[in-house]
């Protein structure tokens, strides 16, 4: 019986750590994948500008995001190469376990077969149970005899099923190392891959620090865009707030009236409603609780790129000390690239600012998400978009082969705006 249940213990045992190893390993692989869209959308770009003899700042920071993904895949390769080594380790164990289990097993079996050797005549059997003294002495014996025919066909269905299993794992500890070693070759691959990334980075990195003058020159002339960016986007969603108070006082002022004409003889003062801008109907209240519960998932303003410049302060790439401040993010995406809405909403401005582009503004309930830099708009104020809709393209500067999508999130409490920090907000 000890027997019978050790090796289900064991089966149990198994069967958890195959569990949990599964899970780990399907988790790296999910990390793996992701990764690895990250490095083809990078090299997606820089293969576009690799046509162009001029390159530009943003090819530098593609670069420097594909190294980092590529760093972040070798890491990947490591840990499933570390669990493909304890698997085999685990395994190794088990299957020891499992024959020393497995040695018990034959022994006692062994014993069960002399037993019923000796017992082997059913006249044998008979005096046993003659030879009792009383009548529920012989229902006992007969119970230990059914009891001891039934122990011995569980011991030998305990052989053949850790023989069974000792056959599986040996095949698994076989895929295990030859998982192991593919993943050792992607792991050179990227290792030579990263050594030719930083080759091209170094390359791009002299040129533009032999034009540090030009470059700053041209820095403060962005710095100055996006400051009058800033300041439209700023004043278009001041107004849509002005808009709405208005709205609900007017409305406020019809409800006054019409309280007063149904009591005309009433001189009490009609209390005012307070004041929640934005969330004045359900729909609106809703659409925010919706696009909060959606925090981390929704989808990118375009359908490829990388986050060539992150929210909040960002190192200049090349010129020392040297620092931009981002209200959103910059994702630099194929030429002409298309550009989506992140979530359903409505079209509340379209912008279009002399040297930047044009911009539009997108309402989610007392969320703003607010797209930049774009040549052409599909949309106009007023209508009505889901999710993905596309809603215009982005504009591209002279001679150069990718587009960088501007995208940033308001969040709209009274008349208090705050910018929110998109790279919370998207998948990843």
């Amino acid at each position: 019986m000890n027997g019978v249940s050790n090796f289900f213990a064991i089966l149990f045992l198994l069967l958890s750590t195959v569990v949990f190893g599964q899970s780990t390993s399907e988790k790296l692989k999910r990390e793996q994948d992701r990764l690895e869209k990250k490095i083809n959308d990078t090299k997606l770009l820089l293969s576009k500008s690799q046509s162009n003899t001029a390159s530009s700042l943003n090819e530098l920071k593609v670069i420097e995001n594909q190294i980092a993904f590529r760093e972040q895949l070798l890491r990947n390769y490591d840990n499933q190469i570390r669990g493909a080594e304890l698997n085999v380790q685990k395994k190794t164990l088990q299957i020891a376990e499992l024959n020393e289990k497995i040695d018990g097993l034959k022994k006692q079996y062994k014993q069960l077969l002399v037993y019923a050797y000796k017992h082997r005549n059913k006249y044998g059997k008979l005096m046993y149970l003659f030879s009792s003294e009383n009548y529920y002495e012989a229902l006992k014996r007969k119970k230990y005899l059914e009891r001891i025919s039934e122990i011995q066909q569980k011991q030998f269905l305990a052989i053949q099923q850790n023989q069974a299993l000792i056959k599986k794992e040996i095949e698994a500890i076989e895929k295990e190392k030859k998982y192991k070693l593919l993943m050792m070759g992607e792991k050179s691959k990227e290792k030579a891959a990263i050594e030719q990334d930083r080759i091209k980075q170094q390359e791009v990195y002299a040129k533009f620090k032999e034009e540090e003058g030009a470059l700053l020159a041209q820095l403060r002339e962005e710095e100055r865009k996006k400051e009058v960016l800033r300041n439209q986007i700023n004043a278009a969603i001041k107004k849509e707030i002005a808009e709405a108070e208005a709205r609900r006082k007017r409305e406020e002022e019809a409800r006054r009236k019409a309280e007063l004409a149904k009591n005309p003889t009433s001189t009490a003062p009609v209390k005012e409603t307070e004041t929640i801008a934005f969330t004045e109907t359900k729909e609106a209240a809703k659409l925010s609780a919706s696009f909060e519960g959606n925090k981390g998932k929704l989808p990118w303003p375009v359908d490829k790129g990388s986050i060539t410049e992150h929210f909040g302060k960002n190192e200049h790439p090349t010129l020392k000390n040297v620092y931009t401040n981002n209200r959103g993010i910059d994702i630099s995406s194929p030429k002409n690239a298309q550009v989506r809405a992140v979530f359903d909403g409505e079209v509340t401005s379209v912008l279009s600012i002399p040297g930047a582009g044009k911009v539009v503004i997108i309402k989610h309930g007392n969320y703003r998400t607010v797209y930049s830099n774009l040549k052409d708009t599909y949309v106009s104020v007023g209508t009505k978009v889901t999710t993905k809709k596309v809603i215009g393209s982005l504009l591209t500067k002279d001679k150069q082969n990718m587009s960088i999508a501007h995208f940033e999130i308001h969040h709209v409490v009274g008349s208090n705006v705050t910018c929110l920090n998109p790279s919370l907000w998207v998948s990843q």
